[in-house]
């Protein structure tokens, strides 16, 4: 059996539980557990769309090198009953290599669950649990599947503590006795590895919304105003009392219309501002991102998607608010669109955006999403975002004295006078923004077309001046390296006619990065590529990086969204093609792979197909519509 092989590289396991079983704390558990013997790991949840309560799994996986992606199948799937499992069945990615591990007293194995082929290996998790005073069958459950997983029990004790300090004694001594009960006896219980070892203290264990919120600290972010709404709460949530403790101020708002016309009027007043919301959510901030962007004020929307329309999935992820992103603004409105990588990602992401849209004067919009908001992973600490300049201020006496390693905040030269020009053009495209009040440097600030001054026009001048304004300053500011992630792996400098580059964004950057080095073990040359900017799009950057090779792009969404907008962009060559299935499953590494050993082109597609880029493009966004290939 796989997980019975010492030199596996990683393990997944699952726990299945309905509504108040513990199913998800026996996945926290595990994962700290993990953590403190130095391995990387992530934590996926999944639940049905409850208010509250429900049934829930939480599938982990584990290893000795950073772990991105739940990989392609649950290798332990222990079953603490089978109430409305037939929910997760296409989630729990289960073959005959695959063990289940459950009660008998929850009756028989469902035949969904059965189908798969996986051994079957009844455990009395309730009988065993009863034998402790407030035992409880989850934590059985946490002691056999860190056993199996070659985690000691003493790692286990400790992570219980971490995890459950909050609860009363007795009860984190009898999860304690039943976790030790648990691991007795099990395939692979060991104490050779140290409970707590020396990584351990470097790794972080947190989500990708906690993430989030670190980025918002790091950013100097002052004000947050907000609306909860799944899956983006848990950032709100982590950032109320560490933003207090900053000297920064939450809110939660009446709505999502308030909470982006709040952030407007902090950012006006000087103050870096963020919010956090949903599809839902995005929809209706829309008009007041567009007087962000009109006005020139800068603010962060993060947006933690979730698979749609309407109320759509609200627990489940999907990639399909891009669109939104890139044009639900009305007008011609400029702004930001970036998208983290992966959990540590969101902390550098967010923390780039908010600087971007202070030293840009603009708003913009974060794509994360529930596969990455709602993951715990152990990493390692995320890196700090690249240098970026606050915000250039028109006088020395309306700056804020804040200054700091990455930014200068130190303000622009401006002379006040009866007609201070706040939206002139300049070299860059950024013109000094005053505080509020300060006597000389008076403008009005709305979402009226207007002049350089302000002042509302509609002269067709003024307008094509501001509008060309407000695109300059995006297109002439350099982003760097950080535009995107790539890992060119053995791609030689020139690379051959068969190479091939996997050019993806947002939470499905795991999954293709392990399926490019997968496919280099099979002698293949292969680069992986996630875009972490995605408007304004670095066409030069990303043509550069893709000359030459075969390009694949992959997403989770139905329709290939960033395909239509790459080649909107003409940006990819005539052969690329798109591999876009809708949500809620998560991208695996093999169904990467099954792609493009099944449709890639052949070497010459480009010469063959001379003057048929377009052809070949109807022919991807077709497949893409309806969820196959490409």
């Amino acid at each position: 059996m796989i997980w019975q092989n010492h030199h596996q590289q990683s393990i997944t396991v699952a726990v299945s539980g309905s509504g108040g079983s513990g199913a998800l704390t026996a996945g926290f558990i595990l994962l700290a557990a993990a953590q403190r013997c130095g391995r990387y790991g992530l934590m996926m949840r999944s639940a049905g769309p409850q208010v509250r309560g429900g049934e829930s799994v939480a599938i982990l996986r584990v290893g000795p090198s950073t772990v991105t992606n739940i990989g392609d199948r649950v290798d332990l799937l222990a079953a603490l009953d089978w109430r409305n499992i037939e929910r997760f069945q296409d989630e729990l990615a289960l073959d005959v290599n695959s063990l289940i591990l459950h009660d008998n007293e929850a009756g028989a194995v469902p035949s969904g669950i059965a189908a798969s082929g996986a051994e079957q290996r009844p455990i009395d998790f309730g009988h065993r649990a009863a034998e402790h005073n407030g035992g409880r069958a989850n934590m059985i459950v946490v002691g056999v599947l860190g056993g199996e997983m070659g985690l000691p029990l003493q790692a286990l004790l400790d992570a219980t503590d971490a995890v459950l300090g909050k609860k009363a004694p007795a009860a984190v001594d009898a999860a304690k006795a039943c976790i030790a009960t648990g691991h007795r006896g099990t395939a692979r219980q060991t104490e050779s590895e140290p409970s707590t070892a020396p990584a351990a203290a470097q790794r972080w264990r947190l989500s990708g919304n906690a993430a989030a919120g670190l980025g918002a600290l790091r950013a100097e972010v002052g004000f947050v105003a907000a609306y909860p709404i799944t899956p983006a709460s848990e950032m709100l949530e982590w950032l109320a009392p560490r933003l207090e403790r900053a000297g920064g101020t939450l809110l939660q708002a009446e709505d999502e219309l308030a909470a982006v016309n709040m952030l407007i009027g902090a950012s006006f007043g000087g103050v870096p501002a963020v919010t956090a919301t949903s599809g839902p959510g995005l929809s209706l901030m829309t008009e007041g991102i567009g007087l962000a962007v009109a006005s020139e004020t800068p603010i962060l929307v993060v947006n933690v998607a979730r698979g749609g329309p309407s109320t759509g999935l609200p627990t489940k992820s999907e990639q399909a608010d891009l669109n939104q992103a890139l044009y639900g603004l009305h007008g011609d409105a400029p702004h930001l669109v970036l998208a983290p990588l992966d959990v540590g990602d969101c902390a550098y992401t967010v923390e780039w955006g908010s600087r971007l849209a202070e030293r840009l004067q603009t708003a913009a919009i974060l794509l994360s999403d529930q596969a990455l908001g709602q993951t715990h992973a152990v990493i390692d600490p995320p890196p700090r975002c690249p240098p970026v300049l606050g915000r250039k201020w028109a006088s020395a006496t309306s700056a804020p004295a804040q200054t700091d390693r990455l930014t200068d905040r130190r303000p622009d030269s401006a002379t006040p006078t009866s007609t201070f020009a706040r939206y002139a053009p300049s070299a860059d495209g950024i013109s000094p923004m005053p505080s509020p009040g300060t006597p000389g440097f008076e403008y009005t600030a709305d979402g009226l077309a207007h002049n350089a001054q302000g002042t509302p026009s509609s002269s067709a001048s003024d307008h094509r001046e501001q509008l060309s304004k407000l695109m300059h300053k995006l297109t002439a500011h350099d982003y760097g390296d950080a535009w995107a992630r790539i890992d060119r792996g053995n791609l030689a400098a020139e690379p051959a006619d068969t190479a091939i580059s996997l050019l993806t964004w947002g939470s499905s950057w795991g999954a293709v990065q392990e399926a490019a080095t997968r496919l280099r073990e099979q002698g293949l040359q292969v680069q992986s590529i996630g875009l972490r900017l995605l408007a304004p799009l670095q066409h030069d950057q990303l043509s550069l990086a893709i000359a030459g090779t075969q390009v694949l792009v992959v997403e989770i969404n139905a329709t290939g969204q960033l395909f239509r907008y790459l080649n909107a962009e003409r940006v990819l060559p005539p052969s690329a093609r798109s591999f876009a299935r809708p949500g809620p499953l998560p991208l695996r590494p093999s169904e990467v792979i099954a792609q493009l050993q099944l449709q890639r082109p052949q070497p010459d597609a480009d010469k063959n197909h001379a003057g048929g880029g377009d052809e070949h493009a109807s022919e991807s966004l077709q497949a893409a519509d309806v969820g196959g290939g490409y």
